[in-house]
């Protein structure tokens, strides 16, 4: 199955002369098969380095081209992966593709808070491109599964997530070990390293309180109250999730009505699987009562990588007043708005709100249910 699908981001990930591309996104998602991919059929000599390698680190960390430049000679591209475990390496960067002549760099790395740190954005304005390698799409698994077989399989998507080696499982255990295995031995760590924190108690608790608050708007004063930490944490905290691609936020679209929310926001677990991982819940969508949440969170996930994979640049939000009237998402393409109202199984008729109505103008309701879900995500333009 893996040599027959293609990632999505592997069409935008092209390389350019004398700058740098830079692949990052969770862990266990691709990106070094994506790099690979890319180098052997880029027909250039490359070579690939390791950022956690001491060598190459001592290289670049060194910042002079006398180091550097004999490290690089016969090659037109540069690959180094896990690429935020070198400290600073934006300088290094920079001194390459400003110096050396025709040369072309990729790197990876597993979370924006410390690649941005490390290149900075300083030293690599103008000279970079980025590309986020999410979990499997729908669109990609297209690829190897028909729309029947996709559609027979939500149940799985929703409760095990789509990331490969969840996918590529080929029983319930052997999916439940990956999952475990990527929260705690991967995800967590990541974040307590990239956060230097020290323990990860107040981390998974906080996510625990997020797991259970899908599709509902989040007060921080409410989470620092039940964690028995400050604001301030909890804000830190959620911002580090965010970076280490385990949460995405969602705000509220608002012209400034006085009946809107514009003060709290939404969070999605950017996958269904991690979200289930972190509370140990992986029974089946009957014997369970948060298919809808579950439901949600997929859809909203998926479009955010559809937005990634095919370079969209779509905004998204929520919308709600404090009457209680609400849309799930407002999707804006080119200054259009095309509201999106989600519902598992309900195959109920909904309207636009009045109050919507009333002071903007936008596309008609679309309603995605457990039936249309596929056609729409995979029509979507």
């Amino acid at each position: 199955m893996t040599e027959l699908l293609l990632r999505k981001a592997e069409k935008s990930a092209i390389l350019k002369k004398n700058k740098v591309l830079v692949i990052y996104g969770p862990r266990r998602t691709g990106k070094t098969t994506l790099m690979n991919n890319i180098l052997k059929n880029s027909g250039e000599k490359y070579l690939i380095n390791t950022g956690d390698d001491v060598f190459i680190q001592e290289i670049l960390n060194s910042r002079t081209l006398n180091k550097i430049s004999p490290h690089l000679e016969g090659y037109s591209i540069y690959a180094i992966d896990e690429a935020h475990e070198i400290k600073n390496i934006g300088q290094a960067l920079k001194l390459i593709v400003d110096n050396i002549p025709d040369i072309s760099v990729v790197i990876t790395g597993s979370s924006s808070f410390t690649i941005e740190q490390s290149t900075g954005r300083e030293p690599l304005t103008g000279r970079k491109k980025t590309l986020t390698l999410l979990p499997f799409s729908q669109e990609e698994l297209k690829q190897v599964y028909n729309t029947g077989e996709l559609k027979r399989r939500l149940d799985e998507f929703l409760i095990f997530g789509s990331y490969p080696e969840v996918v590529l499982s080929n029983s319930i255990m052997d999916k439940v070990e990956v999952i475990t295995e990527i929260t705690g031995s991967y995800i967590l760590k990541d974040i307590l390293a990239f956060g230097g924190l020290r323990g990860s108690n107040k981390i998974l608790d906080l996510l625990k309180l997020l797991a259970f608050r899908i599709g509902n708007e989040v007060s921080f004063n409410e989470l620092s109250i039940s964690l028995g930490i400050d604001v301030k944490t909890v804000s830190s905290y959620i911002d580090l999730l965010e970076k280490s691609f385990i949460l995405k936020k969602i705000t509220p679209y608002s012209a400034n009505l006085r009946s809107e929310i514009t003060s709290k926001n939404k969070y999605y677990f950017i996958d269904n699987g991690i979200r289930n991982g972190v509370i140990s819940q992986f029974q089946s969508l009957k014997n369970r009562n948060d298919a809808g949440q579950l439901f949600e969170n997929f859809i909203v996930t998926e479009l955010i990588k559809n937005n990634e994979n095919r370079r969209m640049f779509n905004q998204f939000y929520f919308w709600r007043t404090y009457a209680g009237q609400e849309i799930d998402i407002i999707r804006i393409e080119n200054g259009v708005l095309f509201p999106v109202e989600i519902k598992y199984n309900s195959k109920k008729k909904v309207k636009l709100p009045n109050k919507w109505v009333e002071n903007y103008k936008s596309e008609p309701l679309t309603v995605i249910n457990n039936e249309n879900y596929l056609e729409y995500l995979l029509n979507i333009t």
